[in-house]
């Protein structure tokens, strides 16, 4: 091991399964996140000769994780990256929502040190827990890597932060880079020409975009975008005079079928939805593969990223609009 001796590793805990506890051993699925400690994470961790510097940034279930947390994080990181005696970071995290916060991570920060971002799929005091392996991997990595940015390290492999999908519910190696099978290569950002919003705007934020996420799918049609488009116009409506109220979306992002295709009738209500002011995109659902951006051309394809990364690309894209008003 090549350790960065002279520097330090911090470990920046946020809870999920790998801090959490089973009631009962012989049922590993039944367990509640966000027990642990990050000084109990890390009790039998290896230095290697590195100094460790812990911190417990928040302590919970993903699932219920909120743009508050997420800047409260970033602040963090913006931080301790900052400190030149910082080799880089591990970032506990839970498996549910992690792929939007290191894509999230990612383009706000674009780190020049290595980021590691690890987790588990079963909690901390059952035979199969998965946790201590990784956050050993994620350690070890940040000390040897050459790569620059925010990665996923779990079940023995890396992955870029941006292009990462869950796609298990019940398997310790449950993610996958959807650049795997596609060929695309490491990518940093979306195609579509959306400028980004600096750390300073982000932790300055206090009204976040409203983007919502839909699907095609079978039997599809544009209703669900015409009932929020209507209730665009009914809250401008009873807004009160001179209010800076936001309409309640300001953008959408599809999952469309297959390579991003869309139902003609989905269609053409998100060309009226553009026209009326709201941002649009369109990804695949498809965990491998990437969006024929010269399939409905009006709708924009974004490529590389899951819908629910998408998405997070597109609340920061607005973001970084509304802070330039």
């Amino acid at each position: 091991m090549n350790a960065k001796k002279d520097q330090k590793v911090v470990v920046l805990a946020t809870g999920g399964t790998i801090a959490g506890l089973a009631e009962d051993v012989s049922k590993p699925n039944n367990y509640v996140s966000g027990h642990l400690t990050v000084a109990q994470l890390t009790q039998n961790i290896v230095t290697h000769g590195a100094q460790l510097v812990q911190e417990q940034v928040f302590n919970i279930d993903s699932k219920d994780l909120q743009f508050t947390h997420w800047q409260t994080l970033l602040g963090r990181c913006d931080y301790w990256l900052e400190q030149n005696d910082v080799a880089g970071l591990v970032i506990t995290h839970g498996t549910d929502t992690l792929e939007e916060t290191a894509f999230f991570l990612q383009t706000v920060l674009r780190p020049t040190k290595p980021v590691a971002m690890t987790c588990a799929m079963f909690p901390a005091n059952v035979p199969q827990s998965d946790g201590p392996q990784n956050l050993q991997d994620a350690l070890d990595w940040v000390l040897q890597t050459h790569d620059l940015g925010v990665y996923l390290v779990c079940a023995g492999k890396v992955h870029f932060g941006v292009g990462v999908q869950k796609i298990f519910s019940d398997r310790s190696q449950a993610f996958a880079s959807r650049d795997e099978q596609s060929g695309c290569g490491k990518t940093s950002m979306p195609p579509i020409d959306w400028s980004m919003p600096s750390v300073a705007q982000v932790l300055s934020t206090k009204h976040w975009p409203r983007v919502e996420l839909i699907y095609n799918h079978s039997g599809a049609d544009g209703q669900m975008v015409r009932t929020l488009l209507k209730a665009n116009a009914d809250e401008k409506t009873d807004a009160p005079s001179g209010s800076n109220q936001n309409p309640t979306t300001d953008g959408l992002v599809v999952a469309g079928t297959g390579s991003g295709t869309l139902s003609q009738d989905l269609e053409q209500a998100l060309i009226d939805a553009q026209k009326a002011g709201l941002w649009v995109a369109r990804t695949s659902r498809c965990t491998f593969g990437v969006a024929n951006p010269d399939k409905h051309p009006e709708v924009p394809a974004m490529l590389y990223v899951s819908p629910v990364q998408a998405r997070v690309a597109m609340v920061l894209g607005l973001l970084a609009r509304n802070a330039s008003i």
